[in-house]
């Protein structure tokens, strides 16, 4: 019914491979650091945290941490905290997220707060930013605790515009574009800025990651909005058309309300800002946003903010970690294929 049709998983993800051997040893250590780090003697919560960060995904932040700091030649230990505070942060969000959507699923299982409920989710969440900050602590750099530290306070704030625009169909593509740059491009750009900072790298490199990361984090949340429409369920770790059925305004929603009949608004307004759902709306979305080019036009969307990630790793002279990150970029817009 979509229009989005992915590749078979292994090819996608072989692009992501380059990076992921690259840092596979300092991986390890991150990994070590985070079993490590849920331990408790309360014995949820590392029931809680476990379930997730066990989960599967590809890690992403971290590793953007791990390969900024070896691009920038980084000789120190420090980026393997900072690459688990990161997915800390991360995980941290992605439990709150789930209590503030009500949603069941979570990369392809029973989200934590269907399985042990929405305050211990919440509260394991808070208690893995605790750690992901006595962590930034023991690193000792102040001006990484502090770019990491902002990250989460624009985290916050996006999750509270998010909150604000949920279900209003008026949303701008503007308005929508400022909630993915907080809600989920700050933490990416904060990974890759702190790897630079700890090699004492100059300025313009330290901004040249952060650019990286920025750009590459609104290209990797546009190509999730489009599978949520065009994707697989094997995929996305949930079911598809979720965000539909949840009333969330993601770009192809955007796009298809703007450059749609008076009829086609009003379809809008019914099922996402109402929640009025019957039988065939979701197909009835797919075939609007069709219509419309919204799928093609988020996904264009995206590799327009890709381009501008390779650009800002130009500074860098040639090495296999740049190349393996250029490869990470076209792993980002290429899930969408």
């Amino acid at each position: 019914m979509g229009v989005v049709v992915p590749l078979e998983e292994k090819s996608v993800d072989r692009l992501i491979e380059p990076l992921t051997r690259l840092v596979a040893d300092d991986m390890a250590r991150v990994n070590q650091t985070i079993l490590s780090r849920t331990g408790s003697d309360v014995t949820m919560i590392p029931e809680v945290a476990n379930h997730l960060i066990a989960s599967g995904g590809k890690r992403l932040r971290p590793i953007m941490t791990l390969a900024t700091a070896g691009m920038c030649g980084y000789a120190g230990a420090g980026h393997v905290k900072l690459a688990a505070a990161v997915e800390f942060m991360h995980t941290a969000t992605l439990l709150h997220d789930d209590v503030v959507d009500d949603s069941d699923m979570r990369r392809g299982k029973a989200a934590a707060r269907v399985l042990w409920g929405n305050e211990a989710s919440v509260l394991v969440g808070d208690f893995l930013l605790g750690q992901a900050f006595r962590m930034m602590v023991e690193v000792g750099s102040m001006s990484c605790l502090d770019v990491l530290s902002t990250a989460a306070v624009v985290i916050a704030e996006g999750e509270v515009m998010q909150l604000s625009a949920a279900k209003d169909t008026e949303t701008t593509e503007d308005a929508y574009l400022a909630v993915i740059r907080a809600k989920t491009a700050a933490l990416f750009a904060a990974a890759c800025e702190v790897g630079p900072i700890l090699a004492g790298r100059g300025k313009a490199e330290i901004a040249a990651c952060r650019a990286y990361g920025m750009n590459l984090g609104v290209a990797f949340q546009l190509i999730d909005d489009a599978l949520d429409y065009g994707g697989s369920a094997a995929k996305l770790g949930k079911n598809v058309g979720d965000d539909f059925r949840e009333g969330k305004i993601t770009l192809p929603i955007v796009l298809s309300f703007r450059r749609g009949s008076a009829a086609e608004r009003d379809f809008w307004r019914r099922t996402l800002e109402k929640g009025e759902i019957v039988d065939g709306d979701l197909e009835l979305a797919f075939a609007t946003m069709k219509k419309h080019r919204a799928l093609e036009d988020t996904i264009e969307r995206a590799r327009h903010y890709g381009a501008m990630a390779l650009d800002a790793l130009e500074l860098f002279p040639a090495s296999p970690w740049k190349h393996a990150l250029r490869d990470a970029v076209e792993f980002a817009i290429s899930r969408a294929h």
